[in-house]
């Protein structure tokens, strides 16, 4: 264990990018962005990097956001910071398991669960899972089965919410069902109950509900421990940005050849409708950094926005 810790700090090449406003705190707030993207053209990154920015100027804190790839360059990030994202990625979250960035990856999740348990409540690390990283996740713990789905599901979809849902803290002010952008060609369903138990785990939203039609409901958001949670959907997704990204020629044309025009059509106007998208993007990835900047900082409290 001692030398794969040393060949994973040797291989944590790190880009900085310091979001500092009127300091409530005099340590900063650390965050680790785990890039999973493989170097493929993204928005996820991008609105990732938005909320970051939005939440440090909202909360008047001194921010520092370091990235890391994961599956190009095998990079990843010491224990030095105070929470992780882990992005969404292209991809099958199956054919990747025992390659090695796969492994280092499990490896690097190992010393997050070790420190965790070894440590005080204020200096537990957090951790957030995006899509592609939930899956994997999911696969790694045994949550449910990781299968490839029957037609790629891409679009603006309602979010159920069941009962361990309630009181979970990144879902606060969402109703259900909530709406979020949803691209996936892959999905978690028949969950392993005795293992979700067992683990301590709570299974927080599923995907739309449909009796009339004998499909599985996909598990959509996790609640791996107490302080490690995820979703299949990515709450990262803002309405302005992803309706004009869509909205370009090149990404239009490449939406209606895979999926058809009124897809494209019902996608921008689900974006541009306010009670969907903008919610989802302004409560779930800043009520997760307030939720560990506040474990944190126990004696220094900030309010939620």
């Amino acid at each position: 264990m001692t030398l794969a810790i040393f060949l994973i700090q040797l291989r944590a090449c790190k880009k900085t990018i310091s979001f500092a406003s009127v300091k409530k705190s005099d340590r900063p707030f650390r965050i680790a962005i785990l890039d999973l993207y493989d170097g493929v053209a993204n928005q996820g990154m991008r609105c990732i990097r938005d909320i970051l920015k939005q939440f440090a100027q909202e909360q008047q804190i001194n921010l520092i956001t370091e990235e890391f790839e994961v599956r190009k360059r095998m990079e990843f990030p010491g224990l030095d910071h105070d929470a992780y994202i882990s992005s969404g990625g292209p991809g099958s979250p199956l054919d990747s398991e025992g390659s090695d960035w796969d492994n280092a990856y499990f490896l690097w999740l190992k010393l997050v669960e070790d420190w965790n348990a070894e440590s005080p409540v204020e200096a537990k690390k957090h951790v957030f899972f995006i899509c592609h990283s939930f899956q994997l996740a999911c696969r790694h713990y045994r949550i449910g089965h990781v299968t490839k789905r029957r037609s790629t599901s891409f679009g603006v979809f309602p979010m159920h919410m069941l009962e361990d849902c309630r009181d979970e803290q990144i879902f606060d002010g969402l109703q259900d069902p909530f709406y979020a952008v949803d691209s996936r060609d892959y999905q978690v369903v028949q969950p392993h109950h005795h293992r979700i138990l067992e683990m301590g785990a709570k299974i927080l939203c599923i995907e739309k509900e449909r009796p009339h039609i004998p499909l599985e409901r996909a598990l959509m958001a996790m609640r791996f421990n107490s302080h490690m949670v995820g979703t299949q959907f990515h709450p990262e997704a803002d309405a302005i940005g992803m309706s004009m990204y869509l909205q370009t020629e090149e990404k239009k044309d490449s939406v209606i050849e895979s999926h058809g025009y009124e897809k494209w059509e019902s996608m921008i106007s689900q974006l541009n409708d306010p009670d969907k998208i903008l919610f989802t993007y302004s409560r779930i990835l800043p009520n997760f950094l307030l939720q560990a900047w506040n474990n944190r900082d126990q004696n220094d409290p900030i309010s939620g926005s």
